[in-house]
């Protein structure tokens, strides 16, 4: 995934289907994004392959992005699904823009938060999550990513720029793209197989959720299913 000084929407972006909500509650819909690890990593060319290079940078501030429906009853936030298509990354530590801050070159995992409104009265976009009853965290290890200023192989750089619908400027119109299919068919970890993880209960709310990443004519997506 590529961050910017300026900030740059995070693609494939994450859409989730809720279920199970009270219909009658109000909640909050956010999204955080965590180090993997404690390690910074460095790509080795001759290999293809990501390497650990150190120990990760000083820990950045905590930013939160709050979906801009929220706070939204749970029967509205069942009946759509609830994409993060909006959310920038940046390795601007000083960003006043509310982006999500990261580090060039770590690992990182978005989690998903479903926070009842009177658990959410504090949620702010530079503190972190709420805990306690009322908020739950998701998190899927299918969409963890590594960062960087720049695309370390060059079969991504591709495969980015012919399905992320904001690099149209990058497109060659008369290129030939035949052959991108069978480059997404090559890499595997784009489409993993579909699975069911189950979560702890938590006071009134038990929770499933499912992921699957698959790419579509003009896009990648990653689409998550969480059932409350």
């Amino acid at each position: 995934m590529i961050i910017t000084k300026a900030g740059r929407r995070m693609f494939p972006a994450m859409r989730v289907k809720i279920a199970g909500l009270d219909p009658h509650q109000q909640y909050y819909i956010a999204m955080d994004i965590v180090p993997v690890d404690n390690k910074r990593y460095r790509y080795v060319y001759h290999s293809s392959k990501w390497m650990v290079a150190g120990n990760a940078d000083s820990p950045v501030p905590p930013r939160v992005y709050i979906h801009p429906d929220s706070p939204a009853s749970g029967e509205t936030w069942m009946r759509q699904v609830i994409s993060f298509d909006k959310l920038k990354l940046t390795n601007n530590e000083l960003d006043d823009q509310s982006h999500i801050i990261l580090h060039s070159m770590h690992k990182y995992q978005p989690r998903v938060h479903v926070i009842r409104k009177e658990c959410g009265e504090e949620l702010s976009p530079v503190k972190a999550v709420p805990t306690g009853d009322g908020v739950k965290a998701f998190s899927f290890h299918e969409t963890a990513f590594t960062t960087v200023t720049a695309y370390q192989n060059q079969q991504i750089t591709r495969l980015k720029i012919d399905r992320n619908p904001f690099a149209k400027g990058f497109r060659d119109s008369g290129r030939n793209r035949m052959g991108l299919e069978a480059l997404v068919e090559s890499y595997a970890f784009w489409r993993p197989s579909l699975r069911t993880l189950t979560f702890e209960d938590i006071p009134g709310i038990t929770k499933q959720g499912t992921v699957c990443v698959f790419p579509k004519a003009d896009e990648l997506r990653v689409f998550t299913i969480i059932r409350v």
